[in-house]
């Protein structure tokens, strides 16, 4: 008798498998690295280029910067915000860093200066939104203007390209092992992102901001401070992006970053952060623009006409977008 009664308090092991399954599908980070690896293994059914070294380590290189930028894209969203400046602020980092270069400034002054004008665009953006009230859509809309009008009076149209020194190259030419720099400096910026996220009072800030602002703010969070402080590292990052991108080329384009932010919004929801706020992380968002990336190769490597990248792209977001809504709306999500 004994016997039975603990086998009737022992779950089944099929039920038990079941409800581990739907806890790790409710893991948006899981679906979203599930729906990586089942495109990467459909490219590779048509072509034997993908799973080459040679050929991942270019796509990891490729995506590279706009992940770089989603991870600061993806704490503005959370927070309920939207940064449509990031590409401005890139591509403007990237000339005024090219200016200093032209100027025979120094190279750690030269990179300094491209993170400032990161840091001078998050600051603008986050005193609209939290002094002057303006709403994140706006204010960043107006300041993507400005700085793309900045950088066509600035080159008139016309490619800069200084002379730099070979260790400035490094920074977006250079390998570390396999393994290209840029490369690794994503991933720093991840596992930093995903522990000050998870880890620190800065991060559970951030997650309440965005969750419901109202009761933040009573409980004693700072929002303003939050919401200040995310639109500058947002920036920052987006600059920090635009000077590795400039040593990539070592040519400062007047279009550089021009439409990036929307690679960039579209790595963070493929990521299944939640425009409405409350919802996201930083590793979600990377492999998020992993996707994407890894999406763009296979057009290349399968000869489909690239002008369909965009089209694919949007099915893919609206696909993400859509399970997301449904599997909160039936089983209920975790972050």
């Amino acid at each position: 008798m004994a016997v039975v009664e603990q086998n009737k308090s022992m779950p089944a092991s099929g039920s038990w498998l079941t409800t581990e399954l739907k806890a790790l599908f409710q893991i948006r980070e899981f679906n979203v690295l599930l729906a990586l690896v089942a495109v990467g293994i459909g490219i590779s059914m048509f072509t034997p280029y993908f799973f080459t070294t040679d050929n991942l380590m270019g796509v990891f290189r490729a995506f590279s910067l706009t992940a770089i930028m989603s991870i600061g894209m993806v704490l503005v969203i959370i927070t309920g915000g939207i940064d449509l400046s990031v590409g401005s602020a890139m591509g403007l980092s990237s000339l005024i860093t090219a200016l200093c270069f032209a100027a025979n400034l120094p190279m750690p002054v030269a990179i300094a200066a491209g993170l400032f004008v990161g840091l001078l665009f998050g600051l603008t953006n986050g005193v609209l939104i939290t002094v002057i009230g303006l709403p994140p859509f706006i204010a960043t809309l107006g300041t993507l203007s400005i700085g793309r009008g900045m950088m066509y009076m600035i080159t008139h149209g016309v490619p800069v390209t200084p002379d730099t020194p070979d260790s400035f190259a490094v920074l977006g030419q250079g390998y570390i092992g396999l393994v290209p720099v840029p490369v690794v400096i994503m991933l720093v910026l991840m596992v930093a992102f995903a522990i000050i996220m998870r880890r620190t009072r800065f991060g559970r800030y951030i997650y309440a901001t965005g969750g419901n602002e109202n009761a933040a703010r009573l409980s004693g969070v700072k929002v303003n401070a939050i919401k200040l402080s995310v639109y500058m590292i947002s920036s920052t990052i987006a600059a920090l992006a635009g000077v590795i991108g400039f040593s990539r080329y070592l040519s400062a384009e007047p279009a550089s970053g021009f439409g990036s932010e929307l690679d960039v919004i579209a790595a963070a929801a493929i990521g299944g952060a939640s425009l409405s706020g409350g919802i996201g992380s930083v590793s979600g968002a990377v492999i998020g623009a992993a996707l994407v990336g890894v999406i763009g190769n296979g057009v290349v490597l399968l000869n489909i006409n690239t002008y369909a990248q965009q089209a694919i792209t949007g099915g893919v977001i609206l696909i993400a977008v859509s399970m997301d809504v449904l599997r909160n709306k039936f089983f209920g999500g975790r972050a």
